[in-house]
């Protein structure tokens, strides 16, 4: 973000892809932030509310069911398939709750994550409860690049939030939304644009 608080432009000819399996408000930061850089929305349900956002934005969604795949191995490459016909610089998993493989990583020259902890804190599933259950006084979200060990590549974007006695996972997901709206359009931006500002 700018010190006016606005978020950062990206270069012209920017395109990135957004791989998303729920309703899609991670999406939706990215889509009121960069209308236009945004080539496709892709995923694995079709009934996800990512979809009709992208569809409402004039987005192109394209659906890749993992039925009839035979390995995770072959249904990420089908899926890298669909989404390099879009000629992307960049893929945002954004509530997308599958773990990606190097067919997929590889076939893009970047692919970042959003993840509702402080990393290496709470990886892999679950994690607002797991934060709540371990008595901790703070999480917060991390974007970080993607690797084929879950939430395990290096981060781009951390901040922390305060759980406060009584937070339930409800509330403390309420605190956490809005940071990793605002992380994740802000490490778009850093990749495009090469770095912090």
């Amino acid at each position: 973000m700018s010190p006016e608080g606005s978020v950062r432009g990206l270069p012209e000819g920017a395109r990135f892809a957004v791989l998303a399996s729920g309703s899609g408000t991670n999406l939706q930061a990215l889509l009121d932030a960069y209308p236009g850089s945004c080539a496709v929305v892709a995923g694995d349900k079709e009934g996800a509310y990512a979809f009709e956002r992208a569809r409402r934005a004039g987005i192109p969604a394209v659906c890749v069911g993992p039925e009839g795949f035979e390995t995770r191995k072959a249904y990420d490459a089908a899926l890298a398939d669909r989404v390099a016909e879009y000629d992307v610089g960049l893929v945002v998993g954004a509530g997308y709750m599958r773990v990606l493989t190097p067919a997929f990583l590889e076939r893009f020259p970047a692919v970042i994550n959003v993840h509702p902890s402080l990393l290496p804190s709470f990886k892999g599933l679950r994690a607002i409860p797991r934060a709540l259950e371990s008595g901790a006084g703070e999480t917060g979200v991390t974007v970080h690049y993607m690797v084929e060990e879950v939430d395990a590549g290096p981060v781009i974007r951390q901040e922390s939030v305060k759980i406060l006695p009584g937070d339930t996972e409800e509330t403390l997901h309420e605190k956490l939304r809005p940071v990793e709206h605002r992380l994740l359009v802000e490490a778009v931006a850093d990749h495009f644009l090469g770095g912090r500002e």
